[in-house]
């Protein structure tokens, strides 16, 4: 049973003046070591984090419904590249707790991107 849904589009030229601005405060604030890794390493790193933001937000509505879940920080969702490359979220703190009371058994995430935008869905499925 599906107990969260969430989208959110990030447009990638937004990201890029927020992080030629602010390089290493935006990044400190709102990714986790190894996301900053991950979209360091990639040939457009801007476009990877885009991707991240656009999950970490989508990810934060299909959690969304309580004070807890309005608490939830950036780097509380944190999207993880699997051995085959392919996105999955990783939820600490208030993010973690809040999908244990929805009865989150499972977070489905999917990321996409093109020259402008970076899309992401999330949907949290229960038991």
């Amino acid at each position: 049973m599906i107990v969260g849904l969430g989208v959110d589009a990030v447009d990638i030229a937004r990201v890029d003046q927020l992080l030629t601005r602010h390089p290493l405060r935006a990044v400190a604030r709102l990714f986790t070591a190894g996301e900053a890794s991950y979209a360091g390493s990639r040939p457009d790193p801007i476009r990877h984090f885009a991707a991240r933001l656009a999950a970490k937000e989508a990810a934060y509505k299909a959690l969304a419904g309580n004070e807890l879940a309005r608490a939830i920080g950036w780097r509380e969702i944190e999207v993880v590249a699997g051995h085959d490359g392919s996105p999955s979220l990783t939820l600490h703190g208030r993010a973690a707790r809040r999908a244990t009371e929805i009865g989150a058994a499972r977070v489905w995430v999917s990321l996409t991107h093109s020259d402008n935008s970076a899309v992401a869905v999330v949907i949290v499925e229960a038991r």
